[in-house]
């Protein structure tokens, strides 16, 4: 099986949108689902739904793939699989060597789907002597110490950083030294990293952040609606008296 190290996917040199690459695991997503069921086929409409996009961005996505489906009929759910996958460099064996292995690292080790999506946890790393040696998820924590080694022997070329903001430019730095391009990023500060290196940033304080403006939004949405002014009067609430279910008006509305 091929390595992430020697085989890179080539969706850059294809001339693929980055926005687009960033919606095909959507698409790869809804189609395992749908491919897990026994479906056969989909049209662009459901898939669209399905991913959460509108069905003219689908299927303009899916031209830089070179799919276009079939008229009357959909698109083949396997084929488009198997070319998702390919395009994302998923059928091949990508080692991930994640780095600080607390809660968050640990949680990361144990998670069942990276196999599944083409990714094989090669290495757990962390500052603490005391983890050295410590199981996490069947594999042993190695310390930073040896982090250009570990690097290099288990050919990794996509690491995972899980440590507290101080110390995450420190350790991008060596993963980069080490020849890691790529890098997933969960601690809440921006790195800085040279030309050719891809970083993606996973920061959930930000991401309830924006569900927390939306919900005050909404809140502020209902208020306004209760108390315009341009509402016509409410009309007086008639007096009440007790039912067998509780209080219920002494006049029932017209």
């Amino acid at each position: 099986m091929a390595t992430g190290r020697t085989h890179r996917p080539a969706t850059r040199s294809r001339g693929i949108p980055e926005a687009t690459v960033a919606r095909l695991p959507l698409y790869l997503r809804a189609l395992t689902a749908l491919s897990e069921r026994s479906v056969p086929t989909v049209s662009s409409e459901e898939l669209a739904t399905a991913a959460g996009v509108n069905s003219a961005k689908l299927r303009k996505d899916f031209s830089y793939l070179g799919s276009y489906g079939t008229r009357g009929v959909g698109y083949d759910v396997e084929y488009l699989v198997y070319q998702i996958s390919r395009e994302l460099g998923l059928t091949q064996d990508w080692p991930v060597a994640i780095v600080g292995i607390g809660n968050l690292g640990a949680a990361l080790a144990n998670y069942g789907g990276f196999a599944s999506r083409g990714f094989r946890v090669a290495a757990l790393i962390d500052a603490d002597p005391a983890m050295a040696g410590t199981p996490v998820a069947g594999i042993a924590v190695q310390h930073t110490d040896d982090l250009d080694r570990i690097i290099s022997d288990n050919g990794v070329s996509i690491g995972v950083i899980t440590t507290p903001p101080g110390a995450a430019q420190q350790v991008c730095d060596r993963l980069v030294a080490a020849g890691v391009t790529s890098i997933l990023n969960f601690a809440p500060t921006v790195l800085s990293v040279p030309e050719g290196v891809d970083v993606r940033k996973v920061d959930l304080s930000i991401e309830l952040q924006i569900l927390a403006f939306h919900e005050q939004r909404k809140a502020g949405e209902d208020t306004v609606a209760a108390e315009d002014e341009g509402a016509p009067p409410m009309r007086a609430t008639p007096a009440s008296r007790k039912g067998p279910d509780g209080d219920m008006p002494a006049v029932m509305p017209a």
